[in-house]
């Protein structure tokens, strides 16, 4: 029978839970979709019969793309290579729909190239993004075989700096020839948005124009409506009125209305015209001349 010490229990107890207090992954969290136009590369397609091509890359600024074939991606994708040859312009993009704040996870696959032979070192490239705290991220490929060498499932997390951050994959192109240096394929991004600022409600007698003299009104009345019991409707309407003045101007437009009902449809234009004369007097009543867009005086028969 196999015995096991209570010693050896201990030791694979602990083991198993230090496996299992390995913290996540800076921006695990982020689930929300972020846009990466182009994340693909499936356009524009190398030209039939070729490898590579100098092309411009919808949605991304850089040197090229190597075709379908050529990369040989695990999904069959196309892939961009990162610098033209002696050019120190990155391939990069910018991440649509991203506000400024939102945390932001970014993946991809890369892979040394197919004419990178066996012993040659893995080849080193760059992830950054605008911002001081982002500090660039180092990356390599896995190691050259003479043929293709996908790593699938990079990361890089970072907090944006600004709407519709930039991204830029980086490779010392000095020495290199489009035919040998790393590619990238099957970009995605998620991210966590930034939460939004809660609505502050604006108080016009706020600041200097507590003084006033509306607001100081205003003001007074507040703190005698305050001294009135909630019963006391005489004493309401002695410091709030008894909005007269706004029930006489309900009334006068409600009679205005009934007199435009009461005109006759079936008599002579100029006739209509006459009898809706009082109505644009009553509707026009107490107004300047800068708030009326045609003066009566222009309106014809009145």
């Amino acid at each position: 029978m196999l015995r096991t010490s209570p010693a050896r229990l201990l030791a694979i107890t602990l083991s198993s839970a230090a496996a299992l207090a390995v913290p996540a992954p800076a921006g695990a969290e982020d689930t929300e979709p972020a846009v990466v136009v182009n994340g693909t590369f499936v356009s524009p397609q190398v030209p039939s019969g070729k490898d590579w091509a100098y092309l411009t890359i919808d949605g991304w600024d850089g040197p090229g793309l190597l075709s379908a074939a050529r990369a040989n991606h695990p999904q069959g994708y196309q892939a961009a290579f990162l610098a033209a040859p002696g050019s120190a312009e990155p391939l990069s993009t910018r991440l649509r729909a991203v506000r400024a704040g939102a945390t932001v996870t970014l993946t991809w696959d890369d892979n040394p190239d197919t004419c990178v032979g066996k012993g040659v070192a893995r080849r080193s490239y760059t992830v950054s993004v605008a911002g001081g705290a982002n500090q660039p991220g180092a990356f390599a490929t896995n190691e050259p075989t003479g043929r293709a060498n996908w790593f699938v499932g990079r990361s890089y997390s970072f907090t944006a700096a600004e709407d519709s951050p930039k991204v830029a994959f980086s490779f010392d192109a000095s020495n290199a020839t489009p035919s040998c240096q790393p590619s990238i394929a099957n970009v995605a991004a998620k991210q966590t948005a930034p939460a939004s600022p809660p609505k502050v409600a604006t108080d016009p007698c706020a600041g200097d124009a507590a003084d006033g003299s509306q607001c100081k009104d205003v003001g007074g009345a507040k703190e005698e409506i305050a001294k009135c019991p909630a019963t006391s409707r005489d004493c309401l309407s002695g410091v709030a009125g008894d909005g007269k003045q706004t029930n006489d101007g309900i009334a006068q437009q409600t009679g205005a209305v009934q007199d435009f009902g009461a005109v006759p449809r079936d008599q002579s234009p100029d006739a209509a015209a006459q009898g809706l004369c009082p109505l644009s007097n009553a509707l026009t009543d107490g107004l300047p001349p800068s708030s009326v867009v045609v003066p009566p005086s222009q309106w014809g028969p009145c």
